[in-house]
């Protein structure tokens, strides 16, 4: 199992919690992380990010309730099936997810017409 690339910004105003479930989030609706794929621990994930384990935990707690992945005893946290294409996705975790990705965009020194650039890139990309 290759790690997800996950990237958390202590200095943003975005809790590392919601960071990590919006980033996670995107990689199983972008397919990046497939239906099945094994997620890593709790305590790996907090470990590799510098993190408490409490903050892994809520961000996985999120997603369990969310109903993108799944935790069973002995078989870890994997991807769940995603809901079927007919759901219109939620507009306000759109806008988390947008809001997330231009501030992190920002920081980087990226203006509003390349991070419209990025998106527009990322969408013909994934078409």
């Amino acid at each position: 199992m290759t790690s997800p690339v996950i990237r958390v910004d202590t200095a943003s105003h975005v809790p590392p919690y919601e960071q990590i479930r919006a980033q996670l989030t995107a990689l199983i609706a972008t397919g990046r992380l497939p239906e099945g794929e094994r997620l890593p621990t709790v305590r790996q994930l907090a470990a590799d990010l510098g993190l408490a384990a409490g903050t892994v935990a809520r961000a996985y707690r999120e997603l369990e309730s969310a109903s993108l992945i799944r935790t069973r005893r002995g078989a870890g946290t994997r991807v769940a099936p995603l809901p079927s294409p007919a759901t219109v996705p939620d507009p306000t975790q759109l806008t988390e997810l947008a809001r997330l990705f231009v501030t992190q965009a920002r920081g980087l020194g990226a203006d509003g017409p390349a991070v419209i650039s990025a998106v527009q890139q990322a969408l013909d990309e994934t078409a």
